[in-house]
């Protein structure tokens, strides 16, 4: 996913910022993307959260996955659909090896470096142990990072090795695991929480990993049920 936090951040402080509202919901449909930026995004979420004083709800609709569930994790509560795909805890860095590619095409590559890890990794030179070692000690970090964040933000976690291996489940399992509250429908539990006053507010994010969508629950509406505007 490209999306980073300065493509997010006016809507979220919007639509956190709108006083009558009791809650924030953010509809997440993600299988991940840059870890900085789903950081960055997890971290504007709590801390316009604490500032405004509201509750945040996550609903997932088809994944939410690796960064996606990291944000994912910035709620107060997360609802999921029995189907949804949650998890991926862990971090991966993919590419392809082409060393011998150019000298079967005779075409000579000149790389110049100032630094010599500078061209680590590089995909035309034959992987070396001591690159590799270092991006695997690179990946534990973060990943050592994504865990401290869903313990802290998931307290009611079941002490399962397997969740924090990148492995994923269903909706209805990530339930039993702790990685979400409930399964169930967005306005439904909107309107079960707040009553058929409520009024749901829709905001829009142009490409975004939350779907396009940030909803202000507001309990104040005309008695017409549930709308969207």
């Amino acid at each position: 996913s490209t999306l980073s936090l300065a493509s997010v951040e006016s809507v979220l402080r919007t639509a956190l910022a709108v006083g009558k509202a009791p809650a924030v919901a953010l509809i997440v449909n993600s299988p991940g993307g840059s870890a900085v930026q789903s950081h960055l995004i997890y971290k504007r979420i709590r801390a316009l959260a604490e500032e405004k004083h509201k509750r945040v709800i996550v609903a997932v609709e088809d994944v939410a996955a690796s960064g996606g569930y990291m944000i994912a994790a910035a709620a107060d509560e997360i609802i999921v659909d029995g189907s949804s795909i949650v998890g991926s805890i862990g971090v991966v860095s993919a590419g392809f090896g082409f060393p011998k590619l150019l000298e079967r095409i005779g075409v000579e590559r000149r790389v110049h470096t100032a630094g010599t890890s500078k061209a680590m990794l590089d995909p035309f030179r034959p992987e070396r142990e001591e690159d590799v070692k270092r991006l695997l000690a690179l990946q534990a970090d973060v990943h050592a990072d994504f865990i401290a964040l869903v313990k802290r933000r998931r307290p009611a976690l079941i002490d399962d090795p397997d969740i924090f291996t990148g492995a994923f489940w269903s909706g209805t399992r990530a339930v039993e695991l702790g990685l979400a509250d409930r399964v169930g429908d967005l306005r439904e539990v909107l309107r079960e929480r707040y009553g058929d006053m409520l009024r749901v507010i829709p905001m829009t994010v142009a490409k975004s990993m939350l779907r396009r969508r940030i909803g202000l629950a507001r309990a104040d509406a005309p008695p017409a049920g549930m709308m969207a505007a």
